[in-house]
């Protein structure tokens, strides 16, 4: 019996649309809050995506500045903190970072532990120069 040969894997065009959608939800925000700073010049938006949220932050980046070319907005840049995934017990209330799925807490044992951080897709800041 032939097996064909495997093909190499081409990413598809649309597996960046949800970062692309991100990237076009930032610069709304960021030019409604011009809008409210009198059309102030905003030189970079920071924002905090958590591990769990689902975003790549390389296609993140990449939307961004596809959107941003050639724009008033340009030479705005993007900063990205990673938020990584924490549990707190809640038997003795240690918290703690999720390393490798082992979500039973590090000070206790128990397995009674709750996410309290890493699902977070928000606007942290932005920088802006003064007129």
């Amino acid at each position: 019996m032939v097996f064909p040969s495997p093909q190499p894997q081409v990413p598809s065009p649309c597996s960046s649309m949800h970062e692309l959608s991100i990237a076009n939800s930032i610069l709304e925000a960021v030019c409604k809050e011009r809008e409210r700073l009198n059309g102030a010049r905003v030189t970079k938006v920071g924002v905090r995506i958590g591990e769990l949220a689902g975003v790549d932050p390389d296609a993140l980046s990449f939307g961004f500045e596809v959107l941003v070319k050639d724009t008033e907005l340009e030479p705005l840049a993007l900063a990205i903190e990673f938020v990584s995934r924490r549990h707190e017990c809640s038997h003795c209330g240690h918290v703690f970072t999720v390393v490798d799925y082992r979500m039973d807490c590090l000070a206790c044992g128990s397995k009674e532990t709750r996410c309290i951080s890493g699902d977070e897709l928000e606007l942290a800041y932005l920088e802006v120069e003064e007129s």
